[in-house]
């Protein structure tokens, strides 16, 4: 069994007579880069919060390295949360809020302008916090976070604020530690092809509850999948498909056919047709990605039961 550094069990939070987390269940494993998306108010923040031990939680249990979130102080730094407004002391220099940092990491494994370095901010060092945009506060943010070595990263929309090229820095970063340091991170983000391109696992948090929560390709890479279908004689087509195992829907869409198929591939398809004297013209894959898995879940769009009897929409 893969170990967890974080396991969340039936959290239950609320504020005041509002329930905000409903019996969360949610699981980190080592070594995973973790993706959290979810509406605005389905309960992100209010969860990073509770495993960081910002806040309490009413019911359930959250153990975050082995350790309950209100004693997270006892690893000295190997578990770090960086969250959407970067909480610097506007007086203080960049280099003042990394020696600060240095100060107070029981474990510094980085001296301040080694993280300049790494976060492209060397020329920044003597501006004040009040004085930089956000995306090098940002930038400051995650640099005095890893003034130590974290095996455990907290990111609350990490890309807020940074341009493309900064936006690529943050990924690289991200990847970089989690190959190179074995670091695991659970990032909250709504910029979902972000996440899609760097996290291992994502889960979806939806009215306080994880809706959907895998492996990154189990979650896009379906066994049930969808194909565009141009040929010459649509007619002869459809009559063929309807007996290939395999083909479970047959949808006609303007002067295609969109296939949905379980346990065949585009080349079987393809092969069947030609082998029966037809021309194909166009086999495409429909692409399922994090956004379209995303909407359907917030709009309540539940994958239905296999069909087994043949279906077709004109």
């Amino acid at each position: 069994m893969t170990e967890a550094v974080l396991h969340i069990k039936n959290v239950i939070k609320r504020y005041g007579d509002v329930e905000v987390l409903h019996h969360l269940n949610l699981e980190v494993t080592r070594g995973a880069i973790h993706g959290l998306v979810g509406l605005n108010g389905s309960g992100k923040t209010t969860t990073m919060e509770c495993v960081l031990g910002m806040q309490g939680f009413d019911g359930g249990e959250i153990n975050v390295l082995g350790r309950h979130p209100r004693n997270l102080w006892q690893g000295a730094g190997d578990v770090v949360g960086i969250f959407d407004t970067p909480g610097l002391h506007p007086g203080l220099t960049v280099r003042q809020c990394l020696e600060h940092a240095r100060l107070l990491c029981g474990k510094p494994v980085r001296t301040p302008a080694e993280v300049e370095t790494l976060l492209g901010i060397t020329k920044y060092s003597h501006y004040k916090i009040r004085q930089l945009s956000l995306g090098n506060r940002r930038r400051t943010s995650i640099a005095h976070a890893l003034i130590g070595q974290p095996a455990f990263v907290v990111l609350d929309e990490p890309f807020n604020g940074l341009d493309a090229g900064g936006v690529d820095d943050v990924l690289a970063l991200i990847q970089r530690l989690n190959r190179q340091e074995g670091t695991s991170f659970l990032l909250s983000s709504h910029q979902l092809a972000y996440l899609e391109s760097i996290c291992t696992h994502l889960s979806i948090l939806h009215e306080g509850k994880i809706a959907l929560s895998a492996s990154t390709h189990e979650l896009i890479s379906p066994t049930e999948s969808r194909l565009k279908l141009v040929c010459d004689h649509p007619e002869a087509a459809r009559e063929l498909l309807k007996q290939t195992l395999g083909v479970i829907k047959f949808e006609k869409v303007g002067n295609a056919f969109m296939l949905t198929l379980d346990g065949i591939g585009p080349g079987d398809i393809n092969r069947k047709l030609v082998m029966s004297g037809l021309t194909v013209s166009e086999l495409q894959p429909e692409k399922r990605d994090l956004t379209v898995l995303f909407q359907d879940i917030v709009s309540k769009v539940t994958a239905k039961p296999k069909v087994k009897a043949w279906q077709e929409v004109a």
